[in-house]
């Protein structure tokens, strides 16, 4: 098992795979690695890896990962076998599955939070300082 990172972005290594904002993408996704989604995916996904949603990016469809990071849009579920946090500028129509959830304050959730470890679904208040400050 891989020691514990407070921030789920904290553990990926090795180069990402980057759909930048202007690129859109119809169709089912599988692999592994880290993913970082900037423009609009249309369809499934089962990724071995990380999968960060840029304030940018759109998934219509099931996302599913080992660990998840949204800060963009999402109109389908959401299936983490690790950790989920979403942060305050997400906005997703769908179930949220993972072992942990973490969930800032501001994010716009319709739909369930499951959590699959047990524990209730963390709520926080991202802190972190914008790269403009």
């Amino acid at each position: 098992m891989r020691p514990f990172k407070r921030r789920i972005g904290d553990s990926a290594t090795g180069p990402a795979t980057y759909i930048s904002a202007t690129a859109s993408v119809k169709g089912n996704l599988s692999g592994d690695g880290a993913y970082i989604i900037c423009g609009t995916v249309e369809g499934d996904c089962d990724i071995g890896g990380l999968v960060t949603l840029a304030k940018e990016g759109r998934w219509i469809g099931t996302l599913k990962a080992a660990s998840i990071v949204i800060a963009g849009t999402v109109e389908g579920d959401v299936v983490a076998h690790e950790r989920v946090e979403v942060s305050p500028t997400a906005k997703i129509t769908g179930s949220i599955t993972g072992q942990s959830i973490a969930v800032a304050e501001g994010a716009i959730i319709e739909g369930e939070l499951n959590v699959t470890s047990g524990a209730p679904a963390i709520r926080f208040q991202d802190r972190r300082q914008s790269p403009d400050n």
